[in-house]
């Protein structure tokens, strides 16, 4: 895998960092030329990982979330990872409507609005360890998109 451009960036699980992550990724994705519901889709997904690390992975303190980019051609892969509390059961919190903290009127929708707007989701956790999300989506136009497969493919054969 020949990646074309990486960022990490690390900051405080305070919920005023979560525009700072969103603000970064678009940032970071910019040479990509995203469309404006590229953008709005990735700056979603971000904002609801980040977020999860923020209220569920560090309920009562202050901790260190992770945010790593990777662009590979015209596909980003995002990476969230946290230290906090992990999650007791991933297919249970990825269920629509579903939240371990309804004291705080959360709409339960995170996991799904990340699978939704990205075209991957993996989330891995270890209850005690942390939790880390990682989030692919291909990014630019269709012609674009068939254009770089075909230089793909000419250089393959």
């Amino acid at each position: 895998m020949n990646i074309e451009n990486k960022m990490t960036i690390e900051f405080e699980s305070r919920s005023i960092n979560e525009s700072l992550a969103r603000t970064v990724v678009a940032a970071f994705i910019s040479p990509l030329d995203p469309t404006i519901e590229e953008l709005s889709d990735i700056r979603t997904a971000v904002s609801e990982a980040v977020t999860n690390s923020i209220i569920h992975g560090y309920t009562d303190e202050i901790g260190i979330i992770k945010m790593e980019c990777f662009i590979v051609g015209n596909e980003l892969s995002v990476e969230i990872s946290d230290l906090g509390s992990g999650i007791e059961d991933i297919s249970r919190a990825m269920e629509p409507l579903y939240t371990s903290r309804p004291e705080l009127e959360r709409s339960g929708m995170g996991f799904t609005f990340m699978e939704v707007f990205m075209d991957n989701l993996e989330v891995v956790s270890v209850p005690g360890v942390g939790t880390n999300i990682t989030m692919r989506k291909r990014v630019g136009s269709v012609k674009e998109m068939q254009e770089y497969t075909q230089e793909i493919n000419h250089n393959v054969l």
